[in-house]
């Protein structure tokens, strides 16, 4: 998502499932695109936006996770360490054990509420 600065900013696939409903309602017609994406969205997008952005907190507040990688989390909601070692596999950085299970108790929190 373009942010009013013109700076590219992550958007979790909740929020994209949001924005597109409230599309479709004002227009009543989607372009193709957005009905993939809607699509996509409905299909993959697990919890609700107010869990997402409050995950997203929660995990910004570790301090090895960057804001591209939180939303990445937010988007899988990962349940094993080979999942998280996925998302972490083009990074520099080394998911250890315990940030590991740091994560994945962040998940299981909010995927359970």
């Amino acid at each position: 998502m373009v942010d009013s600065e013109n700076e590219i900013k992550p958007v979790s696939l909740s929020e994209v499932k949001q924005v597109l409903k409230k599309v479709e309602k004002e227009r009543k017609e989607l372009l193709y695109e957005q009905k993939i994406a809607l699509e996509h969205a409905n299909k993959f997008a697990k919890i609700n936006v107010k869990k997402t952005n409050d995950m997203l907190k929660e995990l910004l507040n570790l301090d090895f996770i960057k804001e591209n990688q939180a939303y990445k989390i937010a988007d899988i909601l990962p349940t094993n360490d080979d999942d998280i070692k996925t998302i972490f596999a083009k990074e520099r950085v080394t998911i250890g054990e315990n940030e590991s299970k740091k994560i994945l108790d962040i998940v299981r929190k909010y995927k359970l509420e």
